[in-house]
């Protein structure tokens, strides 16, 4: 079969960044199983099981000698994988042969290795997370004090700020970084845990010795840049830890997906737009048009692994007793997708935060067609500090407002809101016409410049600080 008459996922070939997709390649899975062999025998000689330093250093020194079609023949007589790469490795290393995968089970290499993708996955997810909080945070940090119509229920509400809007999609990245640093401090190596996680074969290999099985087990660990080690686990290390972390995947792409619900939103408003290409189409038959794909395309995958989630779950929930397999499959697909599509989420968002277009004409057209009902909260607390009843000046405001409101959408009459209430009998003590003088758009944000102030410097910035540099960014529009 040719590559184009093969399947082949779109996270590969579309969507995801080479980085992550060399995690998940087989030749990093291979590479980690032979790298788990030669610190388990290493370990093992240092707690003194008689392998011979030349066999260690023959291992070491063909470790990236990867023969994946003779792999796929063994695999084929044996209908094994482990034990295929076993023989491939032990054909290339001979005088480790007879101690390649001593005292081990499957496990201890699938699982093992798994952990460790899994460890510099989220490392990259970490990474991803914290350069599309720096974009999102300049974008912020412009805009903080720019007045913008604010909505509920996606109707006209007060004003708030473009920056203040912001501030609230990195208030959700914020709580993913959290939980990606969590996973990442609290998880597991499995170690050397034996078929059902007894230890017994390496008890019986150090004479029945408890203290050096201890210490191989945390060997192979450190060797491995592994602190923590699973401290009881049947033959696999347990699936809860992937429901964790598809849980804290999840996380982001809810995230992704309110900001990218938000700018689709705004961009058929008008007023904020996502990057579009000098040559980009936006369609084959309307010429015109600019889409909001990049932000549809977070959307569409972020729903996509906001369901994987439960494949997890229903996993760890279903381990029979000590192992059982119908995990395998599953995870084969669930864990590298969910990475793979979290990875393209994230590289869209740094990507659209980075070359927002605000279109400040439009957001102040629509600030300034709201405002008088805006100004209207004031007038009230003005109407009751003058004298008047609470509830009978909201119900003042109220039908002027729908009267108003009506004209203006209905006859195209200007709105006129202020000029009634100055009017009314109800409001006669209150000066409503000074509020009809004041209508600085900037009056009526409340603390929402101060409030994106305090977030970026008290909660943002302590926390970027802390993480490395940004991670290569490749894009496809």
């Amino acid at each position: 079969m040719t590559d184009f008459e093969r399947y082949a996922s779109p996270l590969a070939t579309r969507y995801a960044s080479p980085a992550m997709q060399r995690l998940f390649s087989p030749r990093t899975r291979i590479g980690l199983w032979r790298h788990l062999w030669i610190a388990l025998a290493e370990s093992q000689r240092e707690v003194g099981i008689a392998i011979p330093e030349a066999a260690i250093a023959e291992m070491q020194a063909r470790a990236e000698d990867i023969d994946f079609a003779r792999a796929e023949e063994y695999e084929a007589r044996f209908r094994h994988d482990v034990m295929a790469h076993v023989h491939a490795f032990g054909d290339v290393a001979p005088a480790a042969r007879p101690f390649i995968h001593l005292g081990a089970t499957s496990a201890f290499v699938t699982d093992n290795a798994d952990l460790l993708i899994v460890r510099e996955a989220l490392r990259l997810v970490e990474a991803r997370l914290g350069a599309a909080l720096r974009a999102l945070r300049a974008f912020a940090a412009r805009y903080r004090a720019m007045p913008t119509l604010a909505y509920t229920h996606f109707q006209p509400a007060q004003l708030t700020t473009v920056g203040k809007r912001t501030a609230l999609w990195m208030h959700g990245f914020v709580a993913d970084l959290e939980e990606v640093a969590h996973r990442l401090g609290t998880l597991s190596f499995l170690g050397c845990k034996g078929t059902t996680g007894t230890q017994a074969s390496f008890l019986d290999l150090l004479n029945g010795d408890h203290a050096r099985v201890r210490r191989l087990d945390q060997l192979v660990a450190e060797k491995l840049g592994f602190e923590r080690v699973v401290p009881v686990s049947g033959q696999t290390y347990p699936r809860k830890t992937d429901a964790q972390v598809l849980s804290a995947l999840a996380g982001v792409a809810q995230s992704a997906a309110k900001l990218a619900a938000d700018l689709r939103l705004l961009q058929h408003l008008g007023e904020i737009l996502e990057p579009f290409g000098a040559e980009q189409i936006g369609s084959s038959a309307m010429a015109y048009k600019r889409n909001p794909m990049r932000a549809e395309r977070i959307t569409s995958l972020a729903r996509f692994v906001m369901h994987l989630p439960a494949n997890g779950e229903e996993t760890a929930a279903q381990q029979w007793l000590e192992r059982t397999l119908d995990d395998s499959a599953n995870r084969r697909l669930v864990l590298p997708e969910s990475f793979l599509a979290v990875d393209a989420i994230l590289v869209l968002v740094a990507d659209v935060a980075s070359g927002l277009e605000v279109r400040d004409a439009v957001v102040r057209r629509h600030v300034l067609t709201e405002l008088p009902f805006m100004a209207t909260e004031r007038c009230l607390m003005l109407g009751v500090k003058a004298g008047g009843d609470r509830q009978a000046l909201h119900e003042v405001i109220r039908r002027h407002s729908m009267e108003v409101a009506r004209a203006v959408a209905e006859d195209g009459a200007p709105n006129d809101l202020l000029q009634r209430l100055a009017a009314d009998p109800a409001f006669r003590a209150a000066p409503i016409a000074d509020v009809a003088r004041d209508l600085d758009p900037g009056h009526f944000v409340g603390r929402a410049p101060e409030q994106v102030d305090e977030f970026l410097r008290d909660v943002v910035d302590p926390l970027l600080a802390r993480l490395p540099g940004a991670p290569p960014a490749e894009v496809r529009v």
